[in-house]
Order: structure tokens, then C-alpha cells, then sequence
């Protein structure tokens, strides 16, 4: 315990030097405090990242392109990955966010659930992006997870090290890792802060996930069509972006984080969950999610030969009055 609580300290200490020194290298160029940003380098985008839907894999391009792009990347690292904040967290973190100059423009990413700004007076409120997955195959994905870790950090033993159940046995023997309780997450993620989104089973929650991702975020992937959903994305906020799709399809980094040892559960143990109310209601929030991204794609792309292009601005102005002399 005391060795995890040093090091819980070290990661803060050497967090604080690293924004103290960008703060500094900003003052040597001249105080930003006062002076107003320019419109394309005020824009904050925040992916609050869904565990185990290939999260990993597309904030490491966003570390990749964030030098040649001219932007900042901050994780947002929670006490225990709580993803919900305290009320005086959730104010820090707004004022945070809408007031640090020196950060802009930012990409902000982390485990926390959809948090409103507009109910603490923001004028100019985050650009979310999101990315969800199947919901058996991403509590699949984290039940290994727990157990044997991954490719990116294999000597980090994970809390269930050493359980060599299978996904398909707990499931048969009505283990709590695996319960039908275990699918809530993706809905609650989208709903927010307030008690009710976390209430296993709630179709408010389930009605105020599809509000939000339709109203509240810029665009919402799948993770089985992540590439689809980075080309979207650089099409659309080049500022952050450019560069991103050659980068997935070609670098290294691609699917960085694979679960180790993960074995795909059998047809009678995804049926079996299948019968559950929870499991109903977090796919039909993914089918959702899945419809909108493929109308956007729909409208935003074209096929030719197997692969997809972006479309050229289809619209311009005209009859525009009074002329110019």
C-alpha cells in the first residue's frame, strides 16, 4: 500500500513540473492571460473514453500528432478511475478547462462520464467525441483484461491476476465479473452525472444517453469502424487531426493495446446474457450509436473500389446582396 501510495505521489509531482514548465515556456514568449486567442486555437475537445473500446489506441494518435499539430494533450486522471466527480471537482475541472489559455487548443481525455458545462455558465462550451463498442465484446475484452493484462504494459499485474477462470465459466457459475450488471457502462458514460444515470437498468438513462450523444457530441465511433470514424474526424477538425488516418492505417501504434488470453465466449454464454433487460438496453443504446455514425459517414463519404473518400465542399453562397460597387 505504501508503495502504490508513493507512487501515486510521484506521478503527481512530475504532472505538476510538466505543466509548470509549459506555463513558463509560455510567460518567456510573453503573457497569455490577456490576450485573446485566435478562433482555431480556442477549442477544447474532450473524449471521455469508454474503458476497453480501443480508447488506447486512438488517444495515442492524438500523443502522435499533437507536436506537428500544435496542440496539448492532458489526461484527465481520476482517483480509482472514479468516473463520476464531486460537485467541486466538476467546478474545478469546467474552470479548467474553459480558462486555461496556456493548454489551447487542448484534447482532453479520460474515464469520466459526460459533464454538462453549460450548467456552470459557460459561454463556449467542449467539443466530446466519443467511441463505443459492442457490449459483450467489450465486458469480454475487460474480463481478460483484469486477469491477464495486455501487450502494452505486460508486467503490470492487474487485480485479478491469477483467476484463470474463463469468461464462458463465470458466466455458468452466475460470477459477479461477469454478470448482466457489468454491461452498464456505456449508457451511464453518455448520461452523465446526475443519480439516475448510474441506476443499473433505468430507461431514462438509457433515453438521456441517446440526448446527449445526438445533442452533445460532435461525433460518436464504433470501435469495430474506427478507422472510419478517425477519417471523420480529420475531414472535419483538421486543426487536430491531420494526419491522423495515414497514421492509423501505417504506424506502429495501430490496435496498440490487445488483451492477452482473451478466448471468445461460446453461443450459449452470449445468449445466455443476451436474455438480460440491461444487455437489451445497452444495445440498442450501441445500435443507436452505430445508426448515427453510419448516417453521418453516409453523408460525409463515397465509395470507389473498395475504399471510402472524403466528399469536396458541397455547397457555396450566391444571390448575395447588397453588390459591392
Amino acid at each position: 500500500m505504501e508503495i502504490l501510495h508513493l507512487s501515486s505521489l510521484t506521478e503527481r509531482a512530475i504532472a505538476r513540473h510538466e505543466v509548470r514548465e509549459i506555463e513558463q515556456r509560455h510567460t518567456v514568449d510573453g503573457p497569455r492571460q490577456d490576450v485573446t486567442l485566435d478562433e482555431d486555437d480556442d477549442v477544447v475537445i474532450i473524449y471521455n473514453r469508454v474503458p476497453k473500446t480501443a480508447s488506447t489506441s486512438f488517444t495515442n494518435i492524438a500523443y502522435d500528432l499533437c507536436a506537428k499539430n500544435k496542440y496539448h494533450v492532458l489526461h484527465i486522471n481520476t482517483t480509482k478511475n472514479n468516473p463520476v466527480m464531486s460537485l467541486q471537482d466538476q467546478v474545478r475541472f469546467v474552470k479548467n478547462v474553459t480558462s486555461w489559455k496556456e493548454m489551447k487548443p487542448g484534447f482532453y481525455h479520460g474515464h469520466i462520464s459526460y459533464l454538462d458545462f453549460a450548467k456552470f455558465g459557460v459561454k463556449k462550451k467542449p467539443i466530446y467525441i466519443n467511441v463505443i463498442r459492442d457490449p459483450i465484446e467489450r465486458l469480454v475484452s475487460y474480463y481478460y483484461f483484469l486477469r491477464f493484462g495486455d501487450d502494452y504494459r505486460p508486467g503490470l499485474r492487474r487485480r485479478k491476476q491469477g483467476d484463470k477462470k474463463t469468461f464462458d465459466e463465470c458466466v455458468a457459475a452466475g460470477g459477479s465479473d461477469c454478470a448482466p450488471e457489468k454491461l452498464w457502462l456505456q449508457i451511464p458514460f453518455f448520461c452523465g452525472h446526475s443519480s439516475e444515470c448510474w441506476n443499473v437498468g433505468s430507461r431514462w438513462a438509457l433515453e438521456q444517453a441517446k440526448y446527449n450523444l445526438i445533442n452533445e457530441y460532435f461525433l460518436v465511433g464504433v470501435t469495430e469502424e474506427l478507422e472510419d470514424f478517425i477519417m471523420l474526424l480529420e475531414a472535419a477538425l483538421p486543426r487536430f487531426f491531420r494526419g491522423a488516418t495515414e497514421l492509423y492505417r501505417t504506424g506502429k501504434k495501430s490496435h496498440l493495446r490487445k488483451t492477452t488470453e482473451k478466448k471468445l465466449p461460446t453461443k450459449e454464454t452470449i445468449a445466455k446474457l443476451q436474455q438480460s433487460e440491461i444487455w437489451k438496453m445497452e444495445n440498442e443504446f450501441y445500435e443507436f450509436a452505430l445508426e448515427q455514425f453510419q448516417f453521418v459517414r453516409a453523408h460525409a463519404v463515397r465509395e470507389k473500389d473498395g475504399e471510402l473518400y472524403i466528399l469536396a465542399q458541397n455547397f457555396f453562397y450566391e444571390k448575395i446582396y447588397p453588390k459591392a460597387n
